[in-house]
């Protein structure tokens, strides 16, 4: 004898809640759902379809139908029409054109039943039952269904409402985590919540371990620009000044403590949550690394001083002489004007060369410095460029050495010439006590080794990483003595790689020093 048909109802309201507050897995939530509606009202098949995202109705689950025919399906769902009302829902022509597609694909279903689930006036999904035998299915069995689908569409969405939280806090984590500023969240008391991969680089704390922390273990100076800290601007009543976005954020920067004790320059901005009551609910800290900013900040100073410096000598050296030649009060013999003239040509060479030297550093920031290919006997212009150098010194002995069958290469000589010209000139003007300056080049299948070697007084170990960046000159008394902008090796680095080559420094502290640069053959 079956059951009392609302006993059946009952227990079946009683499977449904229990896949409500147990499963939210929105799959399994539809299976159990689909299974539980079945065995209801003695079907033998069925479906659940949902509106996805894209608008269209999609078959979601099966039961009893073989799975090379459960494609046949969702292009039949595709086109549900929605009259704005739930209940013209059912409608007997998607019936009818799902029992088609059962007669159609051989599926032994000869009824069929389809009921919304419906949640706030919105339809959350369709339930669709088939019997393999001609009894129709009594109001009896539509009524329980429905009493049935109404239940299943709360476990629906509330199944929905857990997947797309879980996707939405997948997509915060993937952003907090690939944002390139530390971010921390932290509740009302200060205990941290949320630690960016971003900022434990920063802080060397590792997220694991600053979880759980207080704020001001994890934030601390060691020195800090005027203005409040976070501690500071709570005393002062912040960040209840306001509710929401009139809350303003504050900001404090300075040099933060790293955990292994070094520190990074960095500027923190605090906002402030509120939740519906009022009540403070959380801190977020934006942690941005200051570190290129400072970098940028000291390369601008240097590059004034230097280049005011280094502009401020021959100015004054070419007005000099240019006024004292003017001098209506003396008479200069030859000699002496020949003289003056000389040394504003000399300075007149200096800013120009300067002046190029910035216009290439400019082309280089830019991407635009390019290169006049052609053939180039690299020997042979190292040979000339030592002929010439010869005549600028009396204290050094320089040599070219270069191997008979050395190759001609396919470079741009003008850019080449300045690296050699800048090679020998630092060779000279670093080895003040004069010695050995030798140019060698050596032939390698793939490639040409060019090296400039001297006798001076070597490059510290400290300085030799920073040799080629711009405008960088090492600290010893001897650099600060020999003029210069710093930005002769930046550029000579600049046009090796140009040409797909290599440059590196080797020095030993009173052993002298060798510069080599390799191009491709």
């Amino acid at each position: 004898m079956l059951p009392d048909y609302r006993v059946v109802q009952r227990d079946m309201l009683l499977e449904v809640a229990r896949a409500l507050t147990e499963e939210l897995d929105l799959n399994r939530v539809l299976r159990r759902i689909l299974n539980t509606a079945v065995s209801l009202v003695e079907g033998h098949a069925g479906l659940i379809a949902l509106r996805e995202d894209d608008g269209h109705w999609h078959a979601r689950v099966f039961s009893g139908i073989p799975e090379t025919y459960a494609r046949h399906f969702t292009p039949l769902l595709a086109d549900i029409p929605d009259y704005g009302d739930p209940q013209r829902f059912a409608l007997p022509e998607v019936n009818r054109r799902l029992q088609a597609i059962a007669d159609a694909t051989g599926i032994a279903l000869r009824q069929s039943v389809s009921i919304p689930m419906i949640v706030r006036r919105e339809v959350a999904g369709v339930i669709f039952i088939f019997r393999n035998f001609p009894t129709a299915f009594t109001a009896n069995d539509r009524a329980l269904l429905a009493g049935f689908a109404g239940q299943a569409a709360i476990a629906v969405q509330n199944a929905r409402l857990y997947q797309q939280a879980a996707r939405e806090t997948q997509q915060l984590n993937a952003v907090l985590e690939g944002y390139a500023d530390g971010i921390l969240i932290m509740d009302a008391s200060h205990r941290i919540q949320r630690f960016n991969r971003a900022l434990a680089k920063l802080t060397g704390w590792a997220a694991e371990e600053a979880i759980g922390v207080d704020h001001d273990e994890v934030i601390r100076w060691a020195r800090r620009e005027p203005g409040p800290s976070l501690a500071e601007a709570e005393a002062g009543g912040w960040p209840f000044g306001g509710r929401g976005t009139n809350v303003a954020p504050i900001y404090v920067e300075g040099d933060l403590l790293r955990k292994d004790g070094g520190f990074t320059p960095a500027g923190v901005s605090y906002a402030a949550i509120f939740d519906d009551d009022g009540k403070l609910a959380n801190l977020i800290a934006d942690v941005h690394d200051l570190t290129k900013f400072r970098e940028a900040e000291e390369l601008k100073s240097t590059f004034i001083s230097i280049i005011s410096h280094e502009l401020k000598t021959p100015v004054a050296l070419i007005k000099g002489y240019a006024e004292t030649l003017q001098r209506e009060d003396a008479q200069w013999d030859a000699a002496t004007v020949r003289e003056s003239l000389e040394v504003i040509t000399e300075e007149a060479d200096r800013l120009t060369d300067l002046i190029e030297k910035l216009l290439d550093a400019s082309r280089l920031q830019a991407g635009a410095l390019k290169l006049n290919r052609g053939e180039v006997a690299l020997d042979q212009l190292a040979t000339r460029l030592v002929e010439k150098f010869r005549t600028q010194t009396s204290q050094h002995t320089l040599t070219a050495e270069f191997p008979p069958d050395f190759p001609v290469l396919n470079a741009d000589e003008e850019r080449l010439t300045q690296v050699l010209t800048n090679l020998l000139s630092n060779a000279i003007k670093y080895s003040p006590n004069g010695g050995a300056v030798t140019v060698r080049g050596r032939v390698e299948p793939e490639q040409v080794i060019v090296s400039v070697s001297d006798e001076g007084p070597g490059i510290a170990r400290a300085d030799l990483p920073r040799v080629f960046e711009r405008f960088y000159r090492g600290g010893d008394d001897l650099t600060k003595r020999v003029k210069g902008t710093g930005l002769g090796l930046f550029l000579t680095k600049a046009a090796v790689e140009a040409h797909a080559g290599h440059i590196w420094v080797e020095s030993q502290p009173g052993e002298g020093t060798t510069f080599s640069f390799s191009l491709p053959r």
